[in-house]
């Protein structure tokens, strides 16, 4: 069936496949949830058991989970205007970070019932016609959570994982209940039922802050995915007159829009109006087969010049000794009277209790160790990418 309604989705609505597939993931997610709604509120209180209401309930908050994703595929579609010139992809992320919400509120609901079944136990009634009704629920949300998931690698919808996750923690939960009605009616402890919806409704929570976390990441701002930078840097770096790149920075706005800029190190001795005929092709290139907007600033570099080859070479062994994972660009020579200026930038990963001064102070040593009369002036930041 899932590949039928992929199938679907790319022949009935290819201009807006991916929103599409995003809008029957709710429907189809709405129709389940409320059958399985339905289903266990009533062996719910035919058995008794809090586990089994409270898990209808929590389909019940699924159903509302995937209106949200219905609602916001379609807001995240919306094409850019004036309000929002990089358009509305994120509304992906806040639209699951409302399903987050709802896991949380359902492991929270599910707690406190089962604080309450603990304190004031009942006996549940048991029948192999609950547990089998049980175990159709399971599959069905079996089904939920791989179909969600197939659709999530279709169209790299937040959402849809979102539900996929909730749904296998549906998967948990509803089996927890089997679990707990086999315990109450063979052993006669009454209370098991409680202690399991308890350790269900910790694991849901921890499934809703990992959820959050994935989905704060990108609206924070993340570094983009090392494939992506290579790929960027490919790209750029296959044509001659580009020798190096730096300063590689890549804003995502929601899937299938990304901006970038980077800074390109060209020959200084070459003609301007080549070098920016190159660039130029470079970003319409980039844009054409990685679908991100680029701009590309140049760099002029010197190249050729046996003095400027001779310190970059010392600044490479200098910088290599101090921390192999330190790297530069942007190296430039300023001859002086009294004293040689070494000017470039010094890029450094993210660390705790980074002191700059103490890192400028160390290689400044280690230059003056060289000569006395070198005179490092170098700026420190940390890579985007």
């Amino acid at each position: 069936m899932t590949k039928l309604i992929i199938s679907y989705a790319r022949r009935k609505h290819a201009d807006n496949y991916r929103q599409s597939l995003g809008v029957i993931s709710g429907f189809v997610g709405i129709l389940c949830n409320v059958l399985l709604c339905a289903a266990k509120f009533l062996l719910g209180s035919l058995t008794g058991s809090v586990a089994i209401t409270a898990d209808a309930l929590n389909n019940l908050s699924d159903a509302a989970s995937n209106i949200v994703t219905i609602i916001g595929t379609k807001l995240a579609g919306k094409p850019v205007d004036k309000e929002h010139p990089f358009g509305h992809g994120r509304m992906e992320y806040i639209s699951a970070l409302v399903v987050a919400f709802f896991i949380f509120l359902m492991g929270f609901e599910l707690g406190k019932n089962s604080i309450d079944k603990i304190i004031h136990p009942t006996n549940l009634n048991f029948s192999p016609v609950f547990v089998a009704a049980i175990v159709m629920a399971i599959l069905v949300k079996v089904w939920m959570a791989y179909f969600n998931n197939k659709l999530y690698k279709e169209t790299d919808n937040i959402n849809l994982k979102a539900v996929s996750r909730d749904s296998l923690n549906d998967c948990i939960s509803t089996g927890a209940t089997i679990v707990a009605m086999v315990v109450c009616h063979f052993f006669g402890i009454p209370w098991f039922d409680g202690v399991i919806g308890l350790f269900v409704s910790v694991f849901i929570l921890l499934s809703g802050i990992g959820i959050v976390k994935e989905i704060l990441n990108p609206l924070l701002g993340q570094p983009p995915e090392p494939e992506l930078v290579k790929s960027i840097e490919d790209i750029m770096l296959s044509e001659e007159l580009i020798i190096g790149v730096h300063d590689l920075i890549v804003h995502d706005y929601g899937p299938g829009r990304i901006i970038a800029s980077a800074h390109a190190e060209v020959p200084s001795d070459m003609d301007v109006m080549a070098i920016h005929d190159v660039i130029d092709n470079v970003e319409v290139r980039i844009n054409k087969e990685l679908n991100i907007i680029i701009c590309i600033h140049m760099d002029p570099i010197v190249m050729d010049d046996e003095e400027v080859d001779r310190y970059r070479s010392l600044c490479a062994e200098i910088v290599n000794s101090y921390n192999p994972d330190y790297s530069f660009h942007d190296f430039r020579v300023v001859k002086g009277d009294t004293h040689t200026n070494l000017i470039f930038d010094l890029v450094v990963p993210h660390q705790k209790n980074f002191d700059k001064q103490a890192v400028i102070d160390d290689i400044s040593a280690l230059f003056k160790a060289e000569d006395e009369k070198l005179n490092v002036v170098m700026t420190i930041e940390h890579s985007f990418a």
